[in-house]
């Protein structure tokens, strides 16, 4: 089995080298790459093709929330973890709505960096526990419709669950056997019996289900 192969973004370079040992010291993982600056990143990251970027948010040139959304743009499939010291709710949201597929407190273990990457590569997302329950605080009453939860078809809940474990239309289709058309539908409707509109809505409510628990 390959190595997960990890590209590091962090504008310090001391913080770089630990991020580099750590994940180098891993059985299977490997840095292919690093840089300092977000726009290099965006660059790097196309070439390279890692299973993950490891993305700081806080970069000069282009910080790590406009690189992201960069990245996603160009390469939709990229998985990006970012590393932040924020930790206000709505800008971590912003983070998903730009495309990462998690993010991790800098001020947490590097033991939460490695678990969130390879959650991550397998398609999964990741957020930081320390501020997950807060996030998705106050979320479920107000914004999901509970009654609608409970006349989910079977094959529209799988289709929710793949696409908060971070899969595009394509591969849910592929995994399910079924068009691409029809993974849209299946998505359109049940977002409409939620009440709810957009991917990072999905993570919320596949996190209150314990569905990330399960990838």
């Amino acid at each position: 089995m390959n190595n997960l192969r990890i590209f590091i973004a962090e504008d310090h370079e001391t913080v770089r080298e630990g991020l580099r040992l750590i994940i180098n010291a891993q059985a299977d993982m490997e840095v292919c790459g690093e840089c300092g600056d977000g726009r290099t990143a965006v660059k790097m990251a196309q070439e390279l093709q890692p299973d993950v970027v490891v993305m700081d948010v806080t970069m000069p040139e282009l910080n790590g929330l406009k690189a992201t959304r960069k990245l996603k743009q160009l390469c939709p499939q990229m998985k990006i973890l970012t590393l932040t010291r924020h930790t206000d709710d709505g800008y971590l949201q912003e983070l998903l709505r730009a495309g990462a597929s998690g993010y991790v407190l800098k001020q947490s273990p590097s033991s939460e960096m490695l678990r969130a990457i390879r959650a991550i590569a397998k398609g999964g997302n990741y957020l930081d526990p320390t501020v997950t329950g807060r996030v998705i605080g106050g979320y479920a009453p107000r914004q999901i419709n509970l009654a609608g939860k409970l006349t989910l078809s079977e094959r529209e809940s799988e289709v929710l669950r793949q696409i908060a474990w971070g899969y595009s239309n394509k591969e849910i289709a592929y995994n399910l056997e079924i068009s691409v058309k029809t993974v849209e539908a299946h998505k359109a409707n049940a977002m409409r019996k939620l009440d709810i509109g957009s991917r990072i809505d999905i993570v919320r409510f596949a996190i209150l289900q314990g569905w990330l628990e399960d990838n």
